[in-house]
């Protein structure tokens, strides 16, 4: 090999001791760009990375982490991967806490193995850890618990109760009044419930915020609504919206207006009613929750509700890094964001 080319090939380096000699600044220097500190010249900045890309150099995070220094990572349990209001909140936070120099550790929670979940996060010395999605509320309480222990901040996004949880979550309820309003301004009171649990009372969940409307309106729960959850299996949620409709036609009188737990559910309902020669909005108006790109496409449109994530995200953000900044609060916080409800052609005047 010609001396030219042996010129060309940069060494193997291994430690950021053999990387300081190969750029030719103190190991110091080098340690304050790979950690991104203030007050360096932006021709040293640029020196070192344009040498990363060279060589192909690494830091050791664990030798990092040896020195007692910050790991620059976020651990995040989400409730799945099925849905892609999860998907948008997940993809949201990782790219904010990249901007910030923060890389995310991602595991899907199940049933009974939170604690080994959070036993992952913090033998990795994660910096906080994020809950994104609803759980067993048990479970969940009991892993904050451990990081209040463990002094290591922690947000929860969309499971709200949790006692000394830091918690941001849509309210729920007031998108639920929000959108019974519109229902019962075009003359609607009977209504059929799609995939909605009744037995959640929480001041932010749903049935709180249709019950509270329909009082509001001299109108009563048990005798406005009807709901046939219990008789149809929840798999996937488009055969779980059909199945559903079909239940409520073979009522004498379904009901006039129909509100689901999400996009997905609505549609199955829709394309059942549509089947039995149901007209939307002229014999049924129909509902969805979250807002996806799907509810523009169907015919009619979807009247829905808006989580407003990019809102939700940044309020999380900024929790997260006050308490990971300043440490974590003497109370623990709670933040409501504000729906939007997005009226489109599936809601119209009743037809009786």
């Amino acid at each position: 090999m010609s001396s030219s080319d042996s010129k060309q090939t940069p060494p193997r380096i291994t430690s950021t001791a053999e990387f300081a000699r190969y750029v030719g600044l103190a190991r110091t220097t080098v340690s304050r760009v790979l950690n991104r500190q203030p007050g360096l010249k932006k021709s040293t900045i640029e020196r070192v990375h344009q040498a990363l890309t060279e060589t192909g150099f690494t830091p050791n995070a664990y030798a990092t982490l040896l020195k007692g220094k910050g790991t620059s990572s976020v651990g995040i349990c989400l409730e799945n991967l099925l849905t892609p209001p999860i998907l948008l909140k997940l993809a949201t936070l990782q790219r904010q806490l990249r901007s910030l120099g923060y890389t995310s550790l991602i595991e899907v929670y199940a049933r009974g193995e939170s604690r080994n979940i959070l036993r992952h996060f913090l033998s990795m010395r994660v910096e906080a850890v994020v809950f994104i999605g609803h759980f067993d509320t048990a479970e969940l309480e009991a892993r904050i618990r451990e990081l209040i222990v463990h002094k290591t901040p922690h947000l929860v996004i969309d499971h709200h109760g949790i006692p000394l949880a830091n918690t941001v979550t849509l309210d729920r309820a007031q998108a639920m009044r929000e959108m019974m309003n519109h229902l019962i301004e075009l003359g609607h009171g009977s209504f059929g419930l799609l995939g909605i649990p009744l037995d959640h009372p929480s001041r932010f969940e749903r049935i709180h915020g249709i019950r509270a409307a329909l009082a509001a309106h001299g109108l009563d729960l048990p005798t406005c609504t009807r709901s046939f959850d219990a008789q149809c299996l929840r798999t996937r949620d488009f055969e779980f919206g059909h199945a559903l409709a079909r239940q409520f036609l073979e009522l004498k009188q379904p009901p006039t207006a129909y509100v689901a737990l999400n996009d997905e559910i609505a549609i199955g309902a829709m394309r059942a009613l549509q089947e039995a020669g149901v007209a939307i909005p002229g014999d049924a108006s129909v509902t969805g929750f979250n807002n996806q790109d799907i509810c523009t496409m169907m015919a009619p449109p979807l009247t829905t509700v808006d989580q407003q994530i990019e809102p939700t995200i940044k309020t999380a953000m900024q929790v997260l890094m006050s308490h990971m900044r300043k440490g974590m609060p003497a109370r623990p916080i709670l933040r409501t964001i504000k729906p939007e409800l997005v009226i489109r052609q599936s809601t119209g005047r009743a037809s009786r």
